[in-house]
């Protein structure tokens, strides 16, 4: 069994019903003790939060997330809701928003679809249909187009297969008929033709890449790069990345929400709260390596107020 290499661990000395009255406390009468809010919902995986809101029932015969939300607002209001909902609850969630409002968030559709496990894209299908009584599949092929759309219903039907040997792998991927018109090619007239996207994520490890490296003279996402656009390399490249590292995907996702004027806070929240139990100690590793800088030194820098101190909680300490 893989360790949790997250920064969120269960309570030792774990007590439901007094949680719940902790944060009853915190919301009764005048005023909202925020602090004490952050401070007991960062300290509790998930499966804690869960227990909470059943004994806040069970105790005050009210909804814990209603209270929240009419006694907290903005970005913190919305982190600490999605630090409240179950993991694959809110994967759905977050796909339906992504499909379902105005516009199309094509950002959150490659995040998710890319990084998870076959395992968690089933479960994540199964539980979009149980909540909203209607097909994933068909909701995002209702929203989106072309190769970027065949290759999201490749991600969602889980089948990537593992262990395949890379310099056969290689040969497929660059003999294969070209149906769907992407072409991966070398400067000049000798063709490295990758491809029916349908075997894209097959073939989507690193001995393939060190083969393709080996035998092209390019790295996979440079010809990704040079040879695609739009949504369509976003998602070639997140899945690419995933696949070398997915904490050095999401140390990228964190930096770039993060860089710049202005935050991507959706983005920001959504990766720190779905990975605070996963693996957030080794993408905070990969964000220092990778932007020397510690993950807790940017979010200090950037969010403010209970926001941040909760961000900076589930973050978990500092890598400078």
């Amino acid at each position: 069994m893989k360790a949790n290499r997250g920064t969120v661990k269960p309570s030792a000395n774990f007590s439901a019903s007094a949680d719940a009255e902790v944060l009853h406390k915190a919301m009764k009468g005048l005023g909202t003790d925020e602090d004490a809010i952050l401070q007991l919902v960062t300290a509790r995986s998930n499966a804690q939060r869960q227990e909470i809101k059943a004994s806040f029932k069970t105790l005050y015969g009210k909804d814990l997330i209603d209270d929240l939300k009419g006694e907290l607002g903005g970005k913190f209001e919305t982190l600490i809701v999605a630090l409240m909902t179950p993991p694959i609850t809110y994967d759905v969630t977050s796909l339906r928003n992504a499909i379902k409002g105005a516009g199309t968030d094509e950002k959150v559709l490659v995040e998710i679809l890319a990084s998870r496990t076959s395992q968690q894209v089933k479960q994540i299908v199964a539980a979009y249909k149980q909540e909203y009584d209607d097909d994933l599949e068909k909701d995002i092929t209702g929203d989106t187009s072309g190769h970027f759309q065949r290759l999201l219903v490749i991600l969602l039907q889980a089948n990537r297969q593992t262990g395949i040997q890379a310099e056969s792998s290689y040969l497929v991927l660059h003999t294969f008929p070209t149906h769907c018109g992407l072409s991966f090619t070398e400067t000049g007239d000798k063709p490295y033709s990758c491809t029916n996207i349908r075997l894209i994520p097959n073939f989507i490890c690193i001995p393939v890449f060190d083969a393709y490296m080996k035998l092209s003279g390019y790295e996979i996402e440079e010809s990704i790069k040079r040879e695609t656009s739009g949504n369509l390399k976003d998602l070639l490249l997140a899945v690419v990345k995933c696949a070398r590292s997915v904490p050095a995907y999401f140390a990228e996702t964190l930096y770039y929400a993060m860089k710049g004027a202005g935050t991507d806070d959706n983005t920001l929240i959504r990766v720190m709260v779905t990975r605070s139990e996963v693996d957030l100690l080794d993408i905070r590793a990969q964000f220092r390596r990778l932007f020397a800088c510690s993950l807790h030194s940017m979010i200090k820098g950037d969010a403010g107020g209970d926001y941040r101190k909760a961000l900076l909680a589930l973050c978990g300490g500092d890598d400078a």
